[in-house]
């Protein structure tokens, strides 16, 4: 008798943990993200003309020339959306050959978007989705020649 009870008092203390860690936990945890951090609890989703164009804690996958990608070797994770700040100067020529837009403007951009890893003593790097939409927001006209920036985002307005 005294196995059965135990095995039955077990099992419905795993039941009662699972539907707290499983169930409730997740919902309440959400539910309070949703309510006071709706835009982090969302992934902190970019947009450019009402259509989202990536999230700001992952990088996007992109090869086309005119924008600056991630090449996953430049960080730890390899699926934020930062680079260094060489490798972003080395795809600003790229970009250059591509759109026209000023070396200059571009190496600009660069350099007054750089952050450090650790105060000024850590790398130097970009977040290439931030630096892609001031991009668009400066040369629209110029780029729009080109169709679709990311899946899912027309710059021609069509």
């Amino acid at each position: 008798m005294k196995g059965g009870k135990l095995i039955s008092s077990t099992m419905r203390l795993a039941l009662v943990l699972a539907l707290i860690c499983g169930v409730i936990y997740p919902v309440v945890v959400t539910g309070i993200g949703q309510a006071f951090f709706p835009f982090q609890a969302n992934g902190e989703m970019a947009q450019v003309n009402n259509a989202t164009v990536g999230s700001y804690l992952i990088g996007q996958s992109t090869n086309n020339s005119h924008y600056l990608f991630n090449m996953r070797n430049d960080s730890a994770s390899g699926v934020d959306p930062d680079i260094t700040v060489a490798s972003a100067l080395a795809q600003a020529q790229v970009i250059h050959n591509s759109t026209n837009i000023s070396l200059t403007y571009l190496d600009g951009l660069i350099h007054n978007n750089t952050r450090y890893s650790m105060f000024f003593f850590g790398t130097a790097y970009v977040d290439s989705l931030s630096l892609n939409i001031q991009i668009i927001d400066h040369f629209h006209s110029r780029i729009a020649v080109y169709g679709k920036i990311y899946d899912g985002l027309n710059t021609t307005g069509s």
